[in-house]
């Protein structure tokens, strides 16, 4: 805590290491909001100083207003007289003193709310009150509209149907061409309110955010604290019909469709007379006063996303919106990773990171996070599926559309044909019938493939720009759900004709298009690809777009060409995840990383940090030991087997018999001397089923069997659940039990779905154990881009290239968050067994974490390894 609050206070670039089961989110809470309520008591202190000049005495009126001692005519440095210089700077302290007051009053007035709330019940039951009888109108309002309509004849223009009207796009006009901003700007100018200093915390997923503000509930801060959650529209929408939607693209796109619609219905009704329009559907939770009731409910009493969406549901008010109308005046803001990480994000939720602390905890992963986030794949059949549709959507309402619209679906076809191309295929024809000639992996700067994919001539800037606004992808799945997919609902007689009339017109498009294959088209949604029915595949390829407007050293587009063009696949991939943290690092005050396992930290320092433009002196490293005793953890690296073979698990000689043998012994005998559950991690998925595949053919696994039940961990991730409730099970059965079972062994795989965030503590982990050392495969083409892309770009470190320095950390990274799993909290025990002699070199040894090295025994035979592990277990277990 102590030296958190020291970096905050020195504006420093943190990297903080403090084992699971230390209090880390705890003493992060207390040494972030300690030192922030220090600083807003020496701002209110300054603030009260430089008000009392202004209103006090002769000594407060001379401070401001006298010019500095010296001659009437005396110059200062930079040859303005005196009276000039003082001029200025009584100007300057009169304008501050001015925004202090300004800001005083803005204070008391949201302090005199929140606190009116805070011991106001009848304020919350007016609110409630008013808003049904809103509800109540509105009811009536539709009602009475429904009946004036009833009888009216059909407008001859109008041939469009309600729900087909939507999908049409509207009138758009680029940037260069807006005169006037949008009425939604117009609005969010007005609510803008000035960010008091604030700590962003942020972290992987929504369970560790509510998680952390739990935390702060318990703590000393917790009544006093004004805490925000933020959340994605997947996680916060309260309206049912917009959930329901499931895809995350897709509940976004509605979502600012619905607010487009809410903005466009004023000049709708100013021009009822003149043409009959159709009514568009608007969120009747997007209300700006009841917004703004939220964002002080949420103020008033920290709440985590649960209980933020129950008071959305309460309150009939968005708490997407209307907890990001509560930023502004917010201490902390809890958020996950992407909505900080990615600027497009961060800009949208109105985040402002200028002079504020930004804590990114769970941040073992950070670099690759910024990797995900910035980089983009699409399959050939996305792009071949995006095509059909958006030209056959073209086809259908080009009459309705305006020349712009048309001038960029246009722009976009052409995109998607030329990318098709560069995997070899023809847009036109069946993906999964096309065969690519030459297969294999090419890599290409982005310049190198805009210039071959004959695209360079196209503003791809302009483009990204015009899917955002337009919502293409939105209308296009529209279009797609109403006419290209099955029928999800029960359709009168006249909406299936209709329905089958449209649905030939949109068959014959597809066997014109589709003669020269002599296939029929597949539909507009593919049935091979479930993730296809959850959203348009343009929304993906947008993506793409976004990424190929990076600049050129600092990424790659891979193209993966595989049997058919429907298997192929273009990715972008970012080399460079430091130049989307530069921006952060430069403009926050402070910044924290932390977690449990931060070790080998050299990664953030040289990958991140130094090529964002940190200077080494700004930096600070504070890593902490364990709570746990001494005696609590036994490490141990084996060099060599019960048979004295060789412990080396390289790609060469892993696959013989003789070390899976070994590997199997090893165990048998752990097994009969360690307690409750056995979890042993192996390099890959594929190493795990060998080895799993001769246990089994030796009889081997039936000899391990009779000591502890065997579990596999799942590929699929919603398998994991279900293995770790009956890995649990059996565990807690045999202790209560007894006999000659004596627990369960889990086969675990490094970087699998039971790597990270799986807690195994006390009887669930009483023995990790890691077969081999778990090196990225470097045959892969997108690692060895990387590691030239490092050799290129970074020093030499110790002698090493940096390329191999990457692949020693991505090893140990991996190592150290699976060995992790065990030791929980203070007083669980385990012990620890690295089966590879490597482990014992110096440049590997010194990259595990410092609590664990410093207890770490290397034992060159197994006899005396057995002998500690079985005195150890033996001790732990009479000690209970």
């Amino acid at each position: 805590m102590a030296a958190l609050y020291s970096a905050l206070e020195a504006g420093r670039v943190g990297i903080f290491e403090s084992p699971t089961g230390t209090g880390k989110s705890l003493s992060l809470i207390c040494g972030a909001l300690s030192w922030l309520r220090d600083f807003e008591e020496k701002k209110r202190q300054e603030e009260a100083r430089l008000l009392a000049l202004e209103d006090g005495g002769p000594e407060g009126k001379k401070r401001l207003t006298a010019p500095e001692p010296g001659r009437p005519d005396s110059k200062d440095t930079a040859g303005e007289p005196d009276w000039v210089t003082a001029f200025v700077q009584k100007k300057e302290e009169r304008d501050m003193v001015d925004r202090l007051k300004e800001e005083q009053i803005r204070r008391k007035k949201r302090e005199d709310r929140l606190e009116k709330i805070r011991h106001n019940v009848q304020l919350k039951y007016a609110a409630k009150r008013k808003r049904s009888e809103e509800d109540e109108t509105k009811r009536l309002l539709q009602l009475s509209k429904e009946v004036l309509s009833e009888g009216a004849g059909v407008d001859v223009l109008e041939q469009l149907d309600h729900n087909e009207e939507e999908l049409i796009l509207a009138e758009y006009e680029s940037d260069e061409e807006k005169k006037v901003v949008s009425g939604l700007e117009e609005d969010d100018d007005d609510l803008e309110e000035e960010h008091v200093t604030k700590i962003y915390y942020c972290s992987r997923t929504h369970s560790q955010l509510s998680q952390f503000v739990r935390e702060v509930q318990k703590s000393p801060f917790g009544k006093d604290t004004r805490l925000v959650s933020l959340g994605s529209r997947q996680n916060l929408c309260v309206n049912e019909e917009v959930r329901r939607l499931g895809a995350l693209q897709l509940i976004n796109d509605r979502c600012m469709e619905m607010q487009k619609n809410k903005h466009e219905k004023k000049s709708d009704e100013e021009n009822e007379g003149k043409k009959r329009r159709v009514s568009r559907t608007v969120c009747p939770f997007y209300s700006y006063e009841q917004m703004q009731f939220l964002r002080d409910e949420v103020l008033v009493e920290v709440k985590d996303i649960e209980q933020l969406v129950a008071l959305g549901r309460e309150t009939k008010a968005c708490p997407y919106y209307g907890s990001r109308y509560a930023i502004p005046a917010a201490q902390l803001v809890v958020l996950p990773y992407q909505m900080l990480l990615h600027e497009p994000t961060r800009s949208a939720a109105g985040i402002k990171l200028k002079d504020q602390v930004v804590i990114i905890d769970e941040a073992h992963n950070l670099i690759d996070t910024i990797t995900c986030i910035h980089s983009a794949e699409v399959s050939g059949s996305q792009l071949c599926c995006a095509h059909s549709q958006l030209l056959q959507y073209m086809e259908r309402y080009r009459k309705r559309l305006k020349a712009k619209n048309l001038m960029y679906i246009k722009q976009i076809l052409y995109l998607l044909e030329r990318f098709v191309a560069m995997l070899g295929g023809n847009v036109n024809q069946n993906p999964s019938c096309q065969a690519v000639s030459e297969t294999g992996t090419v890599l290409k700067s982005i310049n190198d493939f805009l210039f071959q994919s004959q695209i360079d001539n196209i503003n791809l800037f302009k483009v990204q720009r015009y899917c955002e606004k337009s919502l293409i992808s939105r209308k296009l799945f529209g279009f797609v759900e109403q006419y290209g997919g099955p029928a999800t609902a029960v359709k009168t007689n006249k909406e299936n004709q209709k329905l089958a009339g449209l649905q030939s017109f949109l068959l014959t498009l597809q066997q014109g298009s589709d003669k020269e294959a002599g296939t029929p088209q597949i539909p507009p949604v593919e049935a091979e690809n479930d993730e296809l029915r959850t959203a348009s595949p343009l929304m993906q390829i947008e993506g793409f777009l976004s990424a190929l407007t990076n600049a050129n050293q600092d990424g790659r587009v891979i193209l993966n060409r595989q049997g058919t063009v429907g298997q192929s696949s273009l990715k972008f991939l970012l080399l460079n995840p430091a130049v989307h943290f530069a921006k952060v690092v430069e403009e926050c005050r402070a910044v924290i990383i932390a977690g449990g396992t931060m070790q080998p930290v050299a990664d953030f320092r040289e990958q991140l940090l130094s090529c964002a433009g940190v200077e080494p002196a700004r930096v600070v490293e504070f890593s902490c030991g364990h709570v746990i005793p001494p005696e609590n953890i036994l490490p141990i690296i084996l060099c060599s087997g019960p048979s004295n073979q060789q412990l080396e698990f390289t790609y060469q000689t892993r696959d013989l018999p003789q070390m899976m043998d070994e590997t199997g012994r090893i165990l048998c005998n752990l097994c009969n001397v360690v307690p409750g559950g056995v979890v042993c991690f192996f390099p890959s998925y594929e190493y795990e089923k060998q080895v799993y595949a001769h246990w089994e053919k030796t009889g081997l696994l039936t000899r391990l069997a009779t000591k502890k039940k065997i579990f596999q961990e799942p590929k699929k991730a919603n398998q994991v659940e279900q293995v770790l409730v009956e890995y649990a099970k059996c565990i807690k059965r045999c202790s209560q039990a007894g006999g000659q079972m004596t627990g369960a062994l889990l086969l675990s795989v490094v970087g699998g779905k039971m790597s990270e965030g799986i807690n195994f503590s006390d009887d669930l982990g009483r023995c990790v154990i890691m077969v081999g050392m778990p090196y990225p495969n470097i045959k892969s083409p997108e690692l060895q881009e990387k590691m030239t892309w490092l050799d290129k770009t970074m020093p030499r470190a110790a002698g090493q290239a940096p390329s191999r320095v990457l692949i020693e950390n991505l090893c140990m990274k991996a190592v150290n968050q699976s060995i992790g799993r065990a030791i929980r909290h203070q007083k669980d025990f385990a012990s620890i067994l690295l089966l590879d002699h490597r482990y014992a070199r110096p440049a590997v040894f010194n990259k595990l974490p410092q609590w664990i090295r410093e207890r770490t025994q290397v034992k060159p035979a197994f006899g005396s390894a057995f002998a500690e592990l079985r005195k150890f277990h033996r001790g732990k277990l009479d000690a209970l």
